[in-house]
């Protein structure tokens, strides 16, 4: 198997078979995002190259390989017509696959439309990861994030009609001080809208090389301290009416909780109540992040 730039997979996929489909992201404009940012290009691999990997992948792994991850950072924007090939050419060469998953974000998602998301459901993509990050439109702008909450909005729910899983992965404490109120609530908006499968809990830290760390070293991004964040967390849970499963489960976050929504809400706003009451030198110290 061959591999280019950095290959990032989420922590749900850890025991996945990675296969690289495409190199570095189509958008690299995030500016909380280090990841793709050493000069490295955005293209899509030959289709025969990708079948190789997958080829050879059978020759060491065998074929009981039952989950499937196609690296790296935004795998959605391939040819749709690519994308159904490579999906169906895994399902012949591992029998047993159960699962087949990409990274996508919401302006390419939107871009297939719903038939074409259809198509790539009966090809076998059985699961999308959406970096939504925040509901809030002006966070959005500012983070260049390059979509709009009702582009997301959109775009969630035809991935979700189209019957593939839909985990979709939120940045608490994005907004800074000045929006926090305004993130919770927008993002709560826009996972009601959805109703997605998975709603997964990250938690701001700066990175290396961004512009984001340089506003925070600049004092014109706020961070939130620990308690802030939870706060934040709690308002988030309170105005959730979807049907999601949510996560917290990430090196970033100050507590890791799980809970099926709506039904085992009061059980997690507990949680985070209860933590809450920690003094905050309890929790994680403020670090910047190298990957």
């Amino acid at each position: 198997m061959r591999y280019e730039g950095p290959i990032y997979r989420p922590p749900s996929e850890a025991d996945s078979l990675l296969i690289q489909a495409t190199v570095g992201c189509p958008h690299n404009k995030c500016t909380f995002c280090m990841v793709y940012k050493n000069d490295i290009r955005f293209k899509i691999r030959k289709v025969s190259e990708i079948k190789e990997d997958l080829l050879q992948a059978r020759e060491v792994y065998g074929e009981d390989v039952k989950t499937l991850f196609f690296p790296a950072g935004n795998t959605i924007a391939m040819k749709t017509d690519d994308l159904c090939e490579i999906c169906r050419f895994a399902g012949k060469t591992f029998p047993h696959l159960q699962r087949i998953t990409v990274y996508g974000s919401s302006q390419f998602i939107h871009k297939k439309g719903p038939e074409e998301l259809k198509r790539l459901a009966e090809a076998g993509l059985s699961r999308i990861h959406v970096g939504l990050e925040s509901g809030d439109d002006i966070i959005l702008e500012k983070i260049k994030k390059g979509t709009s909450s009702k582009e997301q909005i959109k775009a969630g729910q035809w991935v979700m009609a189209a019957g593939i899983d839909l985990s979709l992965y939120v940045i608490l404490g994005i907004g800074g001080r000045e929006r926090t109120v305004a993130h919770a609530e927008g993002t709560a908006k826009v996972l009601n809208e959805i109703s997605p499968d998975f709603i997964r809990l990250r938690t701001f830290v700066p990175k290396i090389n961004t512009p984001l760390l340089e506003d925070v070293n600049m004092g014109v991004f706020r961070m939130l301290g620990p308690h802030d964040v939870l706060k934040e967390t709690a308002m988030l849970v309170k105005n959730l009416s979807a049907s999601s499963c949510l996560v917290s489960d990430h090196y970033t976050n100050y507590i890791n909780i799980k809970g099926k929504l709506p039904d085992e809400k009061d059980k997690l706003l507990e949680e985070i109540e209860k933590a809450m009451k920690m003094d905050e030198s309890a929790f994680r110290p403020f670090f910047v992040g190298n990957q």
